[in-house]
Parts: structure tokens; sequence; C-alpha cells
């Protein structure tokens, strides 16, 4: 009799995770107005999100990612804005890659941009932006004479200075500007996951006496060429979430997940890993992850030990709001999608 009510709720539990995991769908997929790959992402709340990519390309949704309003920002057409972190429906910041390094700034809704800051120095190569709240934000960069670049902000974005303590890389290693999540900042904490002929987790707290010092980790994602790492990171408390692999090969399906529990450095591969390259991972939900790449979309319920495929659209990025549930997907052509929970 024991045995028969384990099998049956066995089975039970086994029906749930099921019905859940097909419940998860992309609905909503359209093309965008201009044809940008789109990187970065900020959702606000479950109606408010910003997005920005190639070409100039600034996007706002007021409504969950039904409809957008697009524009190029004038005298930066050419501008590949990678990152953007908005705080309301009139201030945002946008990062741009490549040559000049920029930093812009709207306070009006993206009617008029600011620039905030500028670098002409080809080896100013931005990869990443976060804050750890309204005025206190940072900026991750490829490594400059053996140090990865990071610039900080103290007054909200409206300057910009290089931070005292850069930790080191290691020969080849660096950052993929590819979702803006390769940085991770919270109040106490920033956390780099790097690729390239080195692949790291680097930590460093901000606040106490380890305040200091950058941990670094070796993480078990395949490093033999520029196009190869850790792509992204997410964490829940404790629960750290990696995701990667090799861009120049995005079906390759092996070492392109891992995870950490309790701050560990045993990083731990999965038992079904996400089916191919992911470029972005964000953590939506307890122990919920979502991630995405060019090759499709996939979500973990067990903190990244199991993963499912759930789209094989392409996709670069994906975003939670910080105040509600929406998740999007954006990526090349302006595509946008939301993810169904």
């Amino acid at each position: 009799m024991i045995n028969k009510l384990k099998t049956t709720l066995l089975l039970s539990g086994i029906l749930l995770v099921a019905n859940f995991l097909s419940a998860q769908t992309i609905v909503n997929i359209q093309q965008g107005k201009q044809p940008s790959s789109i990187r970065g992402m900020s959702v606000i709340n479950d109606s408010l999100a910003w997005i920005s990519g190639s070409k100039g390309t600034v996007v706002i949704t007021h409504n969950g990612g039904k409809s957008w309003d697009w524009q190029q920002v004038k005298g930066f057409e050419k501008a590949d804005f990678r990152a953007i972190e908005a705080f309301s429906d009139k201030e945002a910041i946008i990062m741009s890659s490549g040559t000049p390094a920029l930093v812009l700034k709207t306070t009006d809704g993206g009617a008029n941009w600011q620039v905030k800051y500028k670098n002409a120095d080809t080896s100013y190569f931005f990869d990443a932006m976060g804050f750890a709240d309204h005025l206190h934000g940072y900026i991750l960069g490829d490594p400059i004479d053996g140090k990865f670049l990071i610039m900080e902000t103290k007054d909200g974005g409206e300057t910009w200075n290089l931070f005292k303590n850069r930790p080191d890389a290691l020969p080849g290693e660096a950052a993929f500007a590819a979702s803006g999540t390769c940085l991770r900042v919270s109040k106490d904490k920033l956390t780099i996951a790097s690729g390239g002929f080195a692949s790291s987790e680097l930590t460093l707290i901000t606040k106490g006496s380890s305040a200091d010092s950058w941990q670094k980790k070796k993480l078990p994602f395949p490093h033999q060429k520029a196009s190869q790492g850790a792509f992204s990171v997410a964490m829940n408390g404790s629960t750290e979430v990696f995701v990667g692999g090799d861009y120049a090969n995005d079906k390759r399906s092996d070492s392109v997940a891992c995870y950490t529990l309790n701050n560990s450095s045993k990083f731990i591969s999965p038992k079904q890993s996400p089916a191919s390259f992911q470029s972005c991972v964000e953590h939506v939900g307890v122990a919920i992850f979502i991630s995405t790449g060019t090759a499709g979309s996939n979500i973990t319920m067990d903190g990244g030990k199991t993963w499912l495929k759930i789209d094989d659209t392409s996709f670069n990025v994906c975003g939670k709001a910080k105040h509600g549930k929406l998740v999007l997907l954006a990526g090349n052509g302006g595509k946008t999608g939301i993810l169904k929970l």
C-alpha cells in the first residue's frame, strides 16, 4: 500500500512538472519596424520596458510588449546600444559598444538624449552595464593592459570614472556583449562571467571587510577560441546559473550551462542541459530560470539541474520585470516576444 502511494505521488509529481513545462510558451513574436539587432533590455514592471540595439535603436513599450514605440537616436544612427538601464518611462541610460565608447541619458522618455561619456580610444569596448540602485552603476569592458575595464557612476549616470579596483584578466580572456548580462550588480556584489581563451566567474564584495579583493573561479565552459565561454550569469540568493557555449557553433549542445549552490567553488553540470548555445539567462521565480540564444530558448524549474527547450525562435536577450512578473525576449531583426508563464 505504501509503495503504491509513493508511486502515485511520484507519477503525480511528474505530471505536474510536465504540465508546468508544457505551459511555457513564447507568444506575440513580432519583427521590429527597424532591422536592428536587439541586445539591451530593461524591464521595469508588467507594462513598461525598454530595449536597445544596433543602428542607434531604442524602443519602449507601455503595454507589456504587445506593441513598441521605435526610435533612432539622432546623431547616433550607427551606434550599437548593447545595454540599457531604465528607471521610469522618462529616464533611461544607454551604453554603446564599439568606437567611440558612449553613454547617453534621457530624462524625457527619449525625446532628447545627452552624452554623458565618450571615449574614442579603440581599446575601450563596453560589454555590459548594471546598477546597484538609482545612483550607483557600473559598466564592464574588455581588458586593457591585463585588467578588465570597469567604469563607475555614483550620480545616476551623469558622470563616469574609471573604477579603481579592476580585476586581472588571463591572456585571451574577455567578456561578451551579447546580452548585457555578463555583468550582474547587486547592492553588495559585482559578478562577471567571462569567456574567450579563459572562462571565469569574478566576484567582488563591494561592502564590508572583503570589499578590496576580487575572487576568481574557473568555469567549466569550452575556452579554446575567442567565440567560446560563459556569456551570461543570473542568480537567486546563493544559487548562480551560468550559460554560454560557442556562438560560432550555436548548435553545439555540450558545455553550455552550469550552476553552483551556496556560493561554492564547485560548478555543477546539469543533468539535462539547454539544447544549444545560450547568450542570456534570467531568474524568473524561485528556482525557475529562462535562457535564450540564437538556437532557441530553454527553461529550468529546479535551479539549473534540468533544462527543457520551449521554443526554436532565435533571440539574444531575455529579461524579467524588476517589479512584476513580465518576461520579455528580443533578438535580431528587432524581433520581440513575451514568455507566457
